[in-house]
């Protein structure tokens, strides 16, 4: 056995014991909080009342402020039902000072940003040639998120993450100046070492190379010596949000995007992490599908700003010395017509853009609205949204996986079929495997590719990016391709869940929904 598989393995089993240190070290806390107030409570009654009466106060509170209807109830549930657990819960996940720090700390990250990405050589969404209904989502794009929009820009979309992955490579090999890439999850292993040796050769050369990723999503499959390794090759590496064992609320916000940036003029997104279960090197959840796009000119800077927004926040002590700067450069780039807008979604703002952005889209839908993703858990206000699609006559259909990666999550996604095929929803499961792409696609004229799953955690804790595209119709004829090879690889199952289920599995279901706005 090699060296480096002696030291992978031992990587992945830190990795498991750090996981198992962290669970328990929570688990830990929350039950002894609960002993402590359960066990003075029942000696002072007194605590108890304030307890009770506290829960109640926080109930009418989150029914005054908190604006989705659906986390709204689920909150107020749990607060008056479990008053003691619901307020543990309800401090560590919305009512919390770490996450007031982090939106000062990330708000000052920003204040070296936006005012610059803003002069970069971006359109004004109402001198564009395109329909009202178009111009709207990029208003609430720019304005609100502070996201601009661009022409210039050459896109590919590959419906492969594989042939996405092939030409990042090549990409990257080319690379002269700089190579960011921000990544959820990284495995050490031979998807990530086809890359490596590239970033090596790269970094050799002069080039500043930096990686960024996530603690939790790689948790599995990197150790701490993965950035001491990389350190010693040239490559600068960051971690997102490392994992602290305490009682703290903003470990549930975790960095899931995906990009790379290539010396400003060429970028990369979409749903496939840097992983051997990815490219089907490793298969254990059937056959993986994912997608990827390609974009080359003046979008990418937009991107660009996103990755430095991400290494800055993460480097929690933001030292002058050690903070990336930001100097967007105008590129001269060829003309075309796709009008494209990369953006960004942030937890800890309070504004669900990604969420936010689909819904404007299924309500701007007049013949259809396609949507692949690997989990569907929704609010009230996007499963209202896509049935009020269908009921104008819109051709609403999602593809989910048909074999599952988590086999709870796989049965809560289920639980949110019947009320959608229910009403004529057409919902389809890929059937070689686990489908990971996030797509969606509308009436031949616009599209979003990237990040962002149809579920709460990408709507509301998480950081996700994605590509919100107009006007580039070979793009989305590749995209339309892709949904059309999809569908005949997927087993339709909407009259199979349009019946109402038994009273058993209804219960089951509802129990799992209660819980997931808040999970």
């Amino acid at each position: 056995m090699g060296k480096r598989t002696v030291e992978r393995k031992n990587a992945i089993k830190s990795s498991i014991g750090r996981i198992v240190i962290y669970a328990l070290a929570v688990l830990l806390q929350w039950t002894l909080i609960v002993l402590l107030v359960t066990y003075f409570g029942n000696r002072y009654p007194i605590i108890a009342s304030v307890v009770r009466g506290s829960a109640m106060i926080f109930a009418l509170y989150v029914n005054s402020r908190d604006n989705v209807s659906t986390m709204k109830i689920v909150w107020i549930i749990v607060l008056l039902i479990f008053p003691i657990f619901g307020l543990i819960l309800y401090f560590t996940f919305r009512f919390n000072r770490s996450k007031r720090l982090m939106q000062k700390k990330l708000a000052a990250v920003d204040e070296d940003i936006f005012p610059l990405l803003d002069k970069t050589d971006h359109v004004n969404a109402k001198d564009l040639e395109i329909p009202r209904l178009d111009k709207s989502n990029l208003k609430y794009i720019n304005e609100t998120a502070k996201f601009p929009t661009y022409k210039d820009t050459k896109l590919k979309y590959f419906g492969n993450q594989n042939d996405c992955y092939d030409s990042m490579l090549e990409d990257i090999a080319k690379a002269e100046e700089y190579i960011y890439m921000e990544y959820h999850a990284i495995e050490d292993k031979e998807s990530f070492e086809r890359l490596h040796k590239i970033l090596i050769d790269r970094a050799k050369a002069g080039v500043d190379v930096r990686i960024l990723y996530d603690d939790i999503g790689s948790y599995v499959f990197i150790s701490k010596s993965f950035i001491d390794m990389l350190k010693t090759e040239g490559i600068n590496c960051n971690v997102f949000n490392t994992a602290i064992p305490l009682f703290t609320a903003f470990v549930n916000n975790r960095d899931h995007r995906k990009i790379t940036v290539v010396d400003g003029k060429v970028a990369y997104t979409g749903g496939f992490n840097i992983a051997d279960e990815y490219f089907n090197i490793t298969s254990p959840y059937g056959r993986w599908k994912d997608n990827g796009i390609r974009m080359e000119g003046k979008a990418v800077v937009s991107m660009e700003a996103q990755f430095i927004e991400m290494w800055n926040f993460a480097d929690l002590r933001y030292k002058r010395d050690g903070k990336m700067e930001f100097n967007p450069r105008n590129i001269e780039f060829e003309p075309c017509n796709s009008i494209v807008t990369p953006y960004a979604d942030s937890p800890i703002d309070e504004e669900p853009l990604g969420e936010n952005v689909y819904i404007n889209i299924i309500n701007h839908s007049t013949e259809y609205c396609w949507f692949m993703t690997p989990y569907l858990v929704l609010s009230d206000e996007m499963k209202r949204a896509l049935i009020n699609a269908h009921k104008r006559g819109v051709d609403v259909r999602i593809v989910t996986p048909g074999i599952p990666d988590k086999r709870t999550i796989y049965s809560l996604t289920r639980s949110y079929y019947y009320p959608l095929c229910e009403e004529g929803i057409r919902i389809y499961e890929y059937t070689p495997g686990f489908l990971h792409s996030k797509l969606c696609l509308s009436d031949d004229h616009s599209a979003v590719v990237g990040t962002i799953n149809l579920d709460f955690r990408s709507f509301y804790h998480h950081f996700e990016n994605a590509v919100y595209i107009l006007n580039d119709y070979e793009c989305f004829a590749d995209i339309k391709s892709d949904f059309d090879e999809t569908f005949e690889q997927s087993n339709e199952v909407t009259e199979q869940y349009a019946a109402e289920p038994g009273l058993i599995k209804s219960v089951a279901k509802s129990i799992l929904r209660l819980i997931a706005p808040i999970a």
